[in-house]
């Protein structure tokens, strides 16, 4: 969808018309032709494909009407208050009623971001250690594949089929999950998801043959994408901006140290015992997290919380006009998750730029399930360590990516310095350039290229096995680096779209992550020793300046 200067001059207009001050207490006091013009915006800034500007005058305007566009719907993506979901896509509701438009009150004891601190720490642990334990489900198979083969008979691709249709699960659930809690609620999403998740294990750990394990696996994935799709949200809902920072790294470290985690235990599980302890052993697990999240996690997403609040006054009063926004919204559930599957796709097909970080982000995470193929390959059958040991040597990758994360706050006052030079230079008071989050994904490239040459040409039985491992944490921490980049640019980019963006960027990073064991073992060995060479090509990352405020990474080999 494109938009004329006529068209633009209207938004503009309207825009100065939104801009005075409303005589509505009630935080949703706009009319649906304001909220109309405001996701037409939006769509626009989304879906407008991105040129190179002929006239500077053009620019600037185009400028202008983006900048304009991003920092309202950005102002509405974070005003959780007004009980809007960050998809933005209610109708808020008419002038005439929005005198009885429930809202947060101060200081609301419904409110969950008034809850004590201890309590809203220990549920984003709570969440934190639910996405550690599906991510861990998902690596933590990969030490099993020995026995496997031997009891069941199978080869190592359908083995390593049981790895691929876990992640190909994580990849589609957000896809329906994440909007059905925008109608049911967090908890519930947790509870049945969670629940599912558990019963899922059971055939898992008791399977007789191939089949079962398979099948059995990837609604083990589906269940398990709850913890990936709606658990940030649940962070976002308890802490205000300025205070996000830290629960929200803590949370976002939780999905990519998993794996590693995963075959550093099961390598011990699988060494001592048999291989259905491994299942066993996350049984155990995620039953002492569920009833965690039964007891300690209280729903806390906005809409709904306004909805039982509105509930409560039209008991008490007896005054049905009482609604909460989201009881105003004229869309369903099917419609709802309609559009969440279209969205992701829209994004890919419509924006290259999107599209390409998308492409980036998941050649990383297929590389680094790759590498679990590659280190039993090369521990066993170069060095001889046994299955435990084996597991340990995920303990570079892990050491890497825990140094990235720890590096987020070098990152923040990064941002906050670009920030300030360009509001000095330029005098104005611009915010939220999506571009300034760019520098962890461009040093982070670097970092991917030097640790897979360290790993790819220090494998010798004479090379001490210290040299693989440095080069497989630089690789970690150049993997949680360009994540981190990636994920909010294209929050950045696409305020009122954050969502689908990323479910955008899930669903690719899901699909690469499944598809690359499959022919990672064979491409090892058909390398002969020097594994992953032909990844270990020198990988230059780019940063471009793009038409209006936009920038780009382009990945070249």
């Amino acid at each position: 969808m494109t938009t004329t200067l006529g068209d633009l001059a209207d938004l503009e207009k309207r825009a100065a018309m939104d801009s005075r001050p409303s005589t509505s207490s009630s935080p949703c006091g706009r009319s649906n032709d304001d909220i109309g013009l405001e996701e037409r915006k939006s769509e626009d800034a989304a879906f407008a494909p991105i040129v190179a500007p002929e006239e500077q005058r053009d620019t600037q305007m185009r400028k202008e009407r983006s900048n304009l566009s991003r920092t309202r719907s950005l102002e509405r993506s974070w005003s959780m208050n007004d009980g809007i979901s960050l998809g933005g896509d209610g109708q808020e509701p008419p002038e005439e009623d929005v005198g009885y438009t429930v809202g947060w009150d101060v200081n609301d004891p419904m409110n969950p971001r008034n809850m004590s601190k201890a309590r809203r720490w220990l549920i984003v642990v709570i969440v934190s250690l639910g996405s550690l334990c599906v991510t861990c489900t998902s690596s933590m198979y990969t030490t099993t594949y020995e026995q496997l083969m031997k009891e069941f008979g199978c080869s190592q691709e359908v083995a390593t089929l049981g790895l691929s249709f876990f992640i190909w699960g994580l990849g589609i659930g957000p896809l329906f999950l994440s909007p059905l809690s925008e109608f049911y609620g967090r908890r519930n999403i947790y509870i049945v998801s969670f629940s599912l998740f558990l019963i899922w294990l059971i055939p898992c750990a008791v399977a007789k043959n191939t089949e079962t394990m398979l099948v059995c696996r990837f609604f083990n994935g589906l269940s398990g994408s709850a913890f990936l799709s709606v658990a940030g949200g649940t962070v976002g809902d308890m802490f205000d901006r300025h205070e996000l920072a830290f629960p929200m790294m803590l949370y976002t470290a939780s999905p990519f140290i998993g794996p590693e985690v995963g075959p550093l235990v099961g390598g011990f599980i699988n060494y001592f015992t048999g291989w259905r302890w491994t299942f066993y052993v996350l049984l155990i697990w995620t039953g002492v997290l569920l009833v965690s999240i039964i007891f300690l996690v209280p729903e806390t997403y906005h809409p709904v919380l306004l909805r039982r609040k509105a509930q409560k006054l039209r008991q008490e009063t007896g005054d049905d006009r009482w609604k909460a926004p989201i009881e105003k919204m004229q869309r369903s559930v099917a419609q709802t998750v309609l559009r969440s599957m279209y969205r992701p796709i829209m994004l890919l097909t419509m924006e290259p730029m999107c599209l390409n970080l998308c492409i980036f982000s998941a050649i990383l995470l297929g590389i680094l399930y790759l590498f679990f193929g590659a280190f039993q390959l090369v521990f066993n059958d170069i060095y001889g360590f046994e299955l435990w040991q084996r597991g340990l040597c995920f303990m570079g990758l892990f050491v890497g990516m825990v140094f990235a994360i720890l590096s987020d706050p070098i990152w923040r006052r990064n941002y906050m310095r670009l920030e300030r030079n360009y509001q000095t230079a330029t005098g104005t008071t611009d915010e939220f350039q999506p571009e300034w989050r760019l520098p962890p994904a461009i040093l982070g490239g670097p970092f991917v290229t030097a640790g897979l040459f360290i790993f790819a040409w220090t494998i010798y039985p004479d090379v001490h096995w210290i040299a693989p491992i440095i080069g497989s944490g630089l690789f970690g921490a150049g993997t949680i680096l360009v994540f981190s980049g990636v994920f909010t640019f294209l929050v950045d980019a696409y305020p009122t779209f954050a969502a689908s963006a990323l479910a955008a960027n899930s669903f690719m990073r899901s699909s690469f992550g499944g598809i690359f064991p499959l022919f990672g073992i064979q491409m090892d060995i058909l390398l002969a020793g020097h594994i992953h060479r032909v990844s270990s090509e020198p990988l230059r990352v780019s940063y471009l300046k793009g038409a209006g405020t936009h920038g780009f990474i382009l990945v070249e080999k």
